[in-house]
């Protein structure tokens, strides 16, 4: 299965500059076998993680330390104050900057993350499917409530089956956005997804999954978990609200600091704080896996496996 991915991913590489991707769900290892292949290919690390972009959140978004980021360069970290907005197309954007930088240094841009949105957007864009059309919607919203959901699903499935295959029959929005957008575009959304790929794959990606037994996974996110705590988040967190920075915004209603703050103004005991952000911790670990799964270009190794994950990749970037 590796040989066939690896292929799949060499089919244009003499076209396409290269880059490195090691994802996979929070506390498996990521960033330690990141910075230990970037060191070993002559590369430097672009952060894919939607919160290590803001300054002064870094306990909680378990940033690399002083000495791991003075072993390898990284990118896109403390580039936000955490009032300032952030999205997959700006990261897009930045990334795609950077990766093409490293590439004038002759550098091996090293994408490390878990923020699957994120990885996606840099590697194949965001697929803008267009305004559509509010007469098509109110129409379809009216048939899903006279015929039944899974009435519109059906319809779904016998003009995009590829779209409804993806979509659960309870998901409303999804379904009815892929409705209207063949409605209004006279084609199926799937068919505008592979173009859109199509045009806008800059690079040659060599995608390495780091994932491990579930029982070992949730054990390791307890273990950061009580570690983030002992090194002082609910300190940090203190420390964000009073220089402004409010439980509405964005950033500050993200996993731990969430939890914090809740702390902080006495709306949960320590215990239960502890407690719901190991829980909520481990189903996010969950909903990432979920998502990289469905990658099947991603080629999964365990943590203990950067040997192999390096002779991959030196393959993959052939000689030079």
């Amino acid at each position: 299965m590796a040989i066939d991915a690896l292929a799949s991913a060499c089919e244009d590489q003499a076209v396409r500059p290269k880059v490195i991707v090691v994802c996979g769900p929070t506390a498996v290892g990521k960033t330690a076998l990141g910075i230990e292949l970037a060191a070993a290919v002559g590369g430097e690390i672009i952060s894919a993680d939607s919160m290590q972009v803001y300054r002064g959140m870094d306990i909680g978004t378990a940033k690399p330390t002083t000495a791991e980021r003075a072993a390898v360069r990284h990118h896109l970290i403390d580039v936000l104050d955490p009032d300032e907005s952030f999205d997959a197309a700006q990261f897009a954007r930045m990334g795609r900057q950077v990766a093409h930088e490293l590439h004038g240094r002759r550098k091996v841009p090293v994408i490390v993350g878990g923020t699957g949105l994120y990885i996606k957007a840099l590697l194949a864009g965001i697929f803008r499917s267009g305004p559509g059309a509010p007469e098509v919607r109110r129409r379809l919203r009216a048939e899903a409530e006279a015929q039944g959901l899974a009435a519109l699903h059906a319809r779904l499935g016998a003009c995009d089956p590829e779209t409804a295959r993806r979509i659960h029959p309870n998901d409303a929005v999804r379904i009815l956005r892929a409705l209207e957008v063949f409605e209004a575009a006279g084609r199926p959304l799937s068919q505008l997804q592979r173009e859109h790929r199509f045009r806008d794959t800059p690079f040659t990606a060599l995608k390495i999954g780091l994932s491990t037994e579930r029982e070992e996974l949730y054990q390791r996110i307890d273990r950061r978990v009580e570690a983030m705590v002992a090194a002082g988040l609910e300190a940090e967190v203190r420390s964000l609200l009073e220089k402004g920075y409010g439980p509405e915004l964005k950033p500050m209603q993200s996993i731990g600091y969430s939890h914090m703050a809740a702390l902080i103004d006495g709306s949960v005991s320590r215990q239960e704080c502890l407690r719901t952000l190991k829980r909520d911790t481990r189903r996010f670990a969950k909903r990432q896996l979920t998502w990289f799964r469905a990658d099947p270009q991603i080629i999964w190794f365990a943590p203990g496996q950067s040997g192999e994950v390096i002779e991959l990749t030196r393959g993959f970037l052939g000689p030079g």
